[in-house]
């Protein structure tokens, strides 16, 4: 074999029927598309995806949705309608995969349901994301991100030891289900080519925060003691948070004694910090977080970020400045790793976009193409599988 010769993206060949709306189903099939899946976006003819109208925007057209459904054909169905249940049903026979995200029992009358879908494509496999999964007790009620991060935890440990509870800056909980629903879709064709038998994954918002409180999950279970907030600060490694320099923040991760030696002697230049009983040991660090943070506030405030990270870079301790959004896509990281990439978009033109972050040397993930507007293809894919 030429292993010369290049070879199709991962997914080339597969295709999806997409129902979402929004981000964690969008997200879900934005990656499939990446990886070479033909992913067909289903709008409601009269606005579209919720969020084509979510500001800001450029030119009418939403930063929103732009960012989650790139390399996608959209087509405008009405769904509530005969003929639309009839195009969609149609284009079903035709697809690999279904996921969608409406509330539980809504595409039932519709007869776009998995057990519906079934029987026109008995080997579909049909991923349904919802806020609490379809066989919650709470699996009428929809599923909002910012109310997950409130019921499944992840606002409780966020956000300043005295303030109030904080939700994260993105919406981590539809990213995770997003993420989590790849993940499941990709062992489904796995398993689908193994035995020739689709299935049905049942992914929810509430599950998937849940999984990801991680080691705070996991200390609670262990103790039974419930975690607390530290803000920038972490519960089982000091130091391990933001600090102020001269100039501007800085991230400070000392992970083990030998690093703190190392912080103390090299850098900071207060060798006798690191024999001081009260901060030996992360152990003593943890029981003496307040006099070890004030000593290291008092001499980082001493010089510029720039001199610590010289500094600091001759050791190993991993540590970073706090840059702003801006900063950190125009990087030179971010540059060298191609993360912020440019497509011709048929209203703004060139249109700058975060690109994909998966990396596989032999099937790359396809090349970017914008996102499409409402409808656009709609006449191209009734054509192609012989729809009215």
């Amino acid at each position: 074999m030429d292993h010369s010769t290049p070879r199709h993206p991962a997914l080339h060949g597969v295709r999806i029927l997409d129902l979402s709306r929004v981000l964690a189903g969008p997200w879900c099939t934005m990656t499939l598309a990446d990886l070479g899946a033909d992913v067909i976006k289903i709008e409601n003819p009269s606005g579209g995806d919720e969020t084509r109208g979510w500001g800001p925007f450029r030119d009418g057209e939403s930063a929103y949705y732009l960012c989650a459904n790139r390399n996608k054909r959209s087509v405008a169905v009405d769904i509530s309608t005969p003929q639309g249940q009839r195009v969609l049903q149609g284009l079903a026979a035709h697809c690999d995969v279904v996921v969608e995200n409406f509330k539980a029992g809504a595409l039932d009358r519709y007869g776009l349901d998995y057990e519906s879908l079934k029987k026109i494509r008995p080997d579909v496999i049909y991923c349904s994301v919802s806020g609490y999964g379809r066989s919650s007790p709470m699996a009428q009620r929809p599923g909002y991100d910012y109310v997950v991060q409130a019921e499944a935890g992840m606002m409780s440990i966020t956000g300043e030891p005295d303030g109030e509870p904080m939700k994260a800056g993105v919406a981590v909980a539809d990213l995770f289900t997003g993420m989590y629903a790849v993940q499941a879709i990709l062992a489904a064709i796995i398993a689908r080519r193994n035995d020739g038998q689709g299935q049905l994954i049942d992914m929810a918002l509430f599950d998937c925060q849940v999984a990801m409180l991680a080691n705070v999950g996991s200390a609670y279970l262990v103790t039974g003691e419930e975690p607390r907030r530290y803000g920038n600060a972490h519960a089982s490694v000091v130091p391990y948070q933001v600090l102020p320099t001269a100039d501007t923040d800085i991230v400070l991760a000392v992970g083990n004694d030998r690093q703190f030696r190392l912080l103390c002697e090299q850098v900071l230049l207060h060798p006798e910090w690191a024999s001081d009983a009260r901060f030996a040991t992360n152990g003593a660090r943890i029981q003496n977080r307040d006099a070890l943070v004030a000593l290291l506030r008092e001499v980082l405030r001493t010089r510029p970020a720039r001199d610590w990270q010289i500094r600091l870079a001759t050791t190993g301790i991993p540590t970073g400045t706090v840059r702003s959004v801006g900063a950190a896509l125009e990087s030179r990281e971010a540059t060298a790793r191609g993360m912020v990439t440019s497509v011709e978009h048929p209203k703004i033109g060139t249109l700058r976009m975060v690109a994909s972050p998966i990396r596989l040397g032999g099937t790359p993930v396809r090349a970017p193409k914008a996102p499409p507007a409402l409808g656009e293809h709609t006449q191209e894919v009734l054509r192609q599988f012989g729809l009215d």
